[in-house]
């Protein structure tokens, strides 16, 4: 009995390979003929195995962990900074002042800037994303320029919000 199985399943093993054979032939053929690659005896030719390892960025103290707690630090230091610049006088105190206009200033170019590179990524968009983000770093030197002369020259961002919000 053990002797019919085993012919039995070397017959359906036999039929089963050209079968196989036979069906995925026409599907090989079309494949190469398609293929802009000419045909490399012993198979194609890939640089480096699976054992070696991935290339990493090199580490950087702008980008990553650092990088997030500044934005959260920042962030979270705006709500107390407002509210001491907002119950001093800017007159007796211009130093908060200039912090909170750049602390402003700098909370809002780090959200553009995340704007700029989750929706405009270089590799995406090579042309259109440098643009955004050197536009972006002249507005914000701009607007730098403009907050330092408006807190030196004229009444300070304080005072500006506090006349606007009792007018």
């Amino acid at each position: 009995m053990s002797s019919a199985l085993v012919a039995r399943s070397a017959i359906n093993a036999r039929l089963a390979s050209t079968f196989a054979r036979r069906s995925l032939r026409p599907l090989a053929v079309h494949a190469r003929s398609v293929s802009d690659a000419a045909y490399v005896p012993g198979g194609p030719i890939y640089k480096g195995t699976v054992n070696d390892p991935t290339d990493f960025p090199p580490p950087s103290k702008t980008h990553g962990s650092y990088h997030w707690a500044f934005e959260r630090l920042l962030s979270a230091g705006l709500v107390p900074m407002t509210v001491a610049a907002f119950a001093t006088s800017s007159s007796s105190y211009p130093l908060l002042d200039g912090i909170l206009g750049v602390s402003l200033v700098m909370h809002s170019h780090i959200g553009f800037d995340s704007i700029v590179v989750d929706y405009l990524h270089p590799r995406k968009f090579p042309i259109l994303g440098r643009v955004f983000t050197w536009t972006l770093r002249a507005t914000t030197v701009g607007v730098l320029v403009g907050v330092y002369q408006f807190n030196t020259n004229d009444i300070g961002l304080t005072e500006l919000i506090a006349k606007v919000w009792h007018a």
